[in-house]
């Protein structure tokens, strides 16, 4: 009984002071930013969600871009993060894989890469170098950036429709934004498709999970997992501009995170379903060139 007696008491002279409305108890308030939500926020089901991302899709046959091109290596270990110079860049697609991405450094040619989805080609000139290797990596490297396949070049450019065997969920949420410009903070609702395939038997294994914005729903935010299930590409999509091939992100950033590896596109031109012929993904190796073959 007396392990209860002081607690009894010091609520005992508590009490009287709260109910007296004595100052020193008086609670304080603080004015809290209220989130401002979008004056739009549209519906869809899951099967109209699919719908649209498979229509958008199918309807692309190919695509030609000029960008801006910066890129950064981040040394989580060692604390280093090493920004390197802006280059122009101009990007081919044409599906399924076909790739081809070149950039210039005040007109001189910094890096050439063509890609047919099953081998690639990646010209530097200033090293005299010649990279060459398959889309997929069969024996990993020691350098993480001979890591990097076209793929993820791929998955960044356009977000791909669904494969007819593919399984997947739709989830509601709400993400709050904050403006820091504007000191105001701003809701965001989003639907987040789930994308999964059966490894074996009945087994899923996530491929990609595509976040939509509901003002708009359009496309914002992309991972990419392994074959394992294993998050490897983060793709960001912002700044949607109306571009003659109709609404594109003008600020596509693709994180690596295993390779420390981020680059931004910055997009000027974008085109779709234009004039592409065979020899646009052509890479020519300079003959003093050294190949170095990966694996």
């Amino acid at each position: 009984m007396r392990l209860h007696a002081r607690p009894a008491r010091a609520i005992a002279l508590f009490l009287p002071l709260l109910l007296s409305g004595c100052s020193y108890f008086i609670p304080t308030k603080r004015h809290l930013p209220v989130p401002i939500a979008p004056s739009n926020v549209q519906t869809a089901t899951p099967d109209q969600l699919v719908a649209q991302l498979n229509q958008r899709w199918n309807a692309l046959n190919n695509l030609t871009a000029i960008v801006e091109i910066y890129a950064t290596e981040t040394k989580t270990g060692q604390g280093i993060a090493q920004d390197f110079p802006s280059c122009r860049g101009v990007i081919i697609m044409r599906k399924p894989q076909m790739l081809r991405v070149r950039g210039t450094y005040f007109g001189v040619m910094i890096f050439d890469m063509g890609s047919d989805g099953n081998r690639f080609t990646l010209v530097i000139p200033s090293k005299k170098l010649a990279i060459k290797g398959t889309s997929t990596v069969t024996e990993e490297s020691a350098n993480p950036l001979e890591n990097l396949r076209p793929d993820f070049f791929l998955d960044a450019i356009a977000v791909r429709g669904m494969d007819p065997d593919d399984d997947y969920m739709v989830a509601s949420d709400t993400e709050t934004v904050e403006d820091a410009s504007n000191k105001h903070l701003y809701t965001e609702p989003e639907y987040v498709l789930s994308i999964m395939h059966h490894k074996s038997g009945h087994e899923l294994l996530p491929t990609r999970t595509i976040t939509f914005h509901r003002d708009d729903t359009l496309p914002y935010d992309q991972w990419v997992f392994n074959s394992e299930g294993v998050p490897e590409t983060q793709i960001v999509y912002s700044n949607y501009t109306t571009f003659s091939a109709g609404k594109y992100p003008s600020k596509v950033t693709i994180k690596r995170p295993q390779e420390g590896v981020q680059i931004v596109l910055s997009f000027e031109q974008v085109h779709e379903n234009v004039n592409v012929t065979d020899s646009q993904f052509e890479v020519t190796v300079p003959d003093d060139a050294t190949i170095k073959n990966l694996k």
